[in-house]
């Protein structure tokens, strides 16, 4: 069907007061029963709750708390043309979760754990090869080559521990908790930690107050915030954030992915968060001995460095799954109350091409029907994708293709992204991001404040 347009606008009343109307102009494909897909223009406008009739945060839903998803959403009505020809990609869309569970084909929802543990064992195979291959040398000019590569396939780990933390490396529990550890240790992540609030973030995807990474911040918060904490957060400093996430979670929530007792995690739970943390102190040890046998110089060519690399991959992917809409125009819509469902959200969610690194970090950039459907297994998402595109529509948003090897094309949305996506309203039930104008002389005022 091809690439397809959209033009989006806001009206002025969308700003704090959110008691008009917003309209959406979008130029979409639509799929046509028997005569396939042509491009055509369908319209619907959404009223947003104002903020007097009932406090947001009153009727905000508490987080949810899930181990796996979830009830069908119940079906609703078909988003009817206007007469202008406008569709409003944020209205209750006119198919279920359930339709698209059925439009998958059974085959791929089945994990296959021979499969999952080649793709370990590869990357495992490659993280030793590329260390030593590299130590043989020794050579200045190997360094940085080896620096991209190593901190790439450390993201790939990342990777394959994500898949164990969804349960669609295998049908094993205990084989998936055992490699799950043993990967995200390796690169200092508290596996048992971020599976849970990784859990929180897929069961409350796009709802403003409850998501758990990457969740926008609302316009009260982000003038109330230090000059730190929107460098931190609002620029882009924020694609080192990942390890700080970890230890403290990001502005407006507290706790630690390390602390059994944070609130992310329930009694019972608080004996995984303490198995994490010993393969985390375990790599550790690992590392200090590394640095006596092999000294600190090494450690951080070989090890040190890559992290980091790992990291900015990391915080650059998620970023992008929930931000910056390759057309500039496209805005994305987040929720709150009675406007907030799990398939909602979902579709708020973006497919990126990432080039020669789709298979390299495992079609982590097949992003939509993963946040929806995450039990199945990576090697499948490409065509899964494929069979629902058919029954979202309109409502995928089309990744635009990697036109080289490398994807170059994802600068230009990380940028406006970053530079344009600073606040929500405080109120309203479906909400878009808006821009501070004066971001950055703002924080130049609160650093010399400080000084």
């Amino acid at each position: 069907a091809g690439m397809h347009t959209t033009r989006l606008k806001l009206s002025a009343h969308s700003l704090p007061t959110m008691n008009a109307t917003v309209m959406r102009s979008v130029r979409v494909p639509v799929a046509l029963s028997g005569v396939g897909v042509r491009t055509h223009q369908v319209g619907q406008a959404c009223t947003l709750r104002a903020a007097n009739k009932r406090s947001a945060g009153a009727r905000a839903r508490q987080p949810m708390r899930v181990s796996a998803v979830m009830s069908p959403a119940a079906p609703v009505s078909t988003p009817q043309p206007s007469s202008a020809g406008e569709v409003d990609l944020s209205a209750k869309p006119p198919f279920t979760l359930a339709d698209l569970k059925n439009a998958i084909p059974a085959e791929l929802y089945k994990r296959k754990a021979g499969y999952s543990m080649f793709f370990l064992a590869r990357d495992v195979a490659i993280v030793f090869g590329l260390a030593a291959a590299a130590q043989a040398i020794n050579q200045w000019w190997v360094w940085p080559a080896y620096w991209l590569a190593q901190g790439t396939m450390f993201w790939a780990l990342f990777v394959v521990g994500h898949d164990c933390g969804h349960g669609s490396f295998s049908s094993n529990k205990k084989l998936n908790d055992f490699v799950g550890n043993l990967t995200h240790s390796s690169i200092l992540v508290p596996y048992h930690g971020w599976r849970i609030s990784h859990r929180t973030h897929h069961a409350n995807h796009a709802h403003v107050e409850n998501d758990e990474s990457w969740y926008p911040t609302t316009e009260s918060r982000f003038k109330s915030l230090d000059a730190s904490t929107l460098l931190g957060r609002h620029s882009l400093l924020s694609m080192f954030a990942y390890p700080f996430y970890l230890m403290s979670r990001s502005p407006g929530k507290s706790g630690s992915h390390f602390d059994p007792n944070c609130e992310l995690f329930s009694k019972s739970e608080a004996k995984l968060i303490k198995t994490s943390n010993k393969f985390f102190a375990g790599m550790l040890a690992i590392l200090a001995a590394c640095t006596y046998f092999l000294g600190p110089l090494a450690v951080l060519k070989l090890y040190v460095v890559p992290y980091w690399v790992n990291v900015v991959w990391l915080d650059v992917v998620t970023y992008l799954h929930h931000h910056g809409p390759q057309n500039e125009e496209d805005k994305v819509p987040w929720y709150r109350g009675e406007e907030w469902s799990y398939l909602r959200g979902g579709l708020s969610t973006l497919d990126r091409d990432y080039g020669i690194f789709n298979k390299i970090h495992h079609d982590i950039g097949t992003h939509v029907v993963h946040h929806l459907l995450p039990q199945i297994p990576h090697y499948n998402l490409p065509a899964a994708t494929e069979a629902c595109k058919p029954v979202m529509g309109p409502y995928y948003r089309e990744p635009e293709p990697c036109k080289g090897l490398f994807p170059f094309h994802l600068i230009e949305p990380l940028k406006r992204s970053i530079a344009q996506d600073h606040y929500v309203s405080d109120t309203g039930d479906i909400v878009y991001y808006q821009q501070d104008p004066k971001h950055w002389d703002t924080i130049k005022t609160k650093l010399a404040g400080k000084a």
